[in-house]
């Protein structure tokens, strides 16, 4: 309830001053907005520049990842080579 009445009246205050000190609220973004639009605009080309950075690096990583993935492939296959081997030697024993 506190926090309520509290917002309200925050609310108000907020109303009437905004009403008498219009011209000094101009001013102000008059004096901030340059400010914020080059701040802005610096983190706008820093994340740009990251994800430049980071599609580069998911590019390397693909690249590694399909490596990888080929490596397996051929040991799977070698593996399997030798258990054929194996299971063939055994048959060759049995007989």
């Amino acid at each position: 309830m506190v926090s309520l009445l509290g917002g309200i009246i925050a609310l108000v205050l907020g109303i009437v001053a905004l009403i008498f000190w219009f011209g000094e609220l101009l001013d102000v973004l008059k004096g901030t907005l340059p400010i914020l639009f080059i701040l802005g605009g610096i983190l706008a080309a820093y994340l740009g520049f990251e994800e430049i950075k980071d599609k580069s690096s998911s590019n390397n990583q693909n690249d590694e990842t399909n490596e990888l993935k080929n490596e397996v492939q051929n040991l799977k296959e070698e593996i399997k080579g030798l258990k054929e081997k194996k299971s063939s030697g055994e048959a060759e024993k049995k007989e």
